[in-house]
């Protein structure tokens, strides 16, 4: 039997049972904490594209963003900041 590769675990924030108005505030909160090399899985029920501008404008070339599930009725996104560049 294959043995599992020990992956880091990676923090799932589901914003859905969040009022609209609370959820980038939250997810900013998270993003403000992330270690560098950290990431965390946001759930929403839309594509959170527009908050992917206001993390750049906040955040230049500071973390990355990658798709893992794009609806119609759940979008995941992956959310990692980057390592600082030696």
């Amino acid at each position: 039997m294959a043995q599992a590769q020990d992956a880091p675990t990676v923090n799932q924030i589901d914003v859905r049972s969040l009022v609209p108005a609370q959820r980038h505030q939250k997810i900013f909160q998270l993003v403000d904490e992330l270690a560098p090399g950290a990431s965390f899985i946001l759930v929403n029920d839309h594509d959170p594209k527009p908050l992917y501008y206001q993390l750049e404008a906040e955040y230049p070339n500071a973390f990355s963003w990658t798709y893992l599930e794009k609806g119609p009725s759940v979008w995941r996104v992956e959310i990692g900041r980057l390592q600082k560049a030696a």
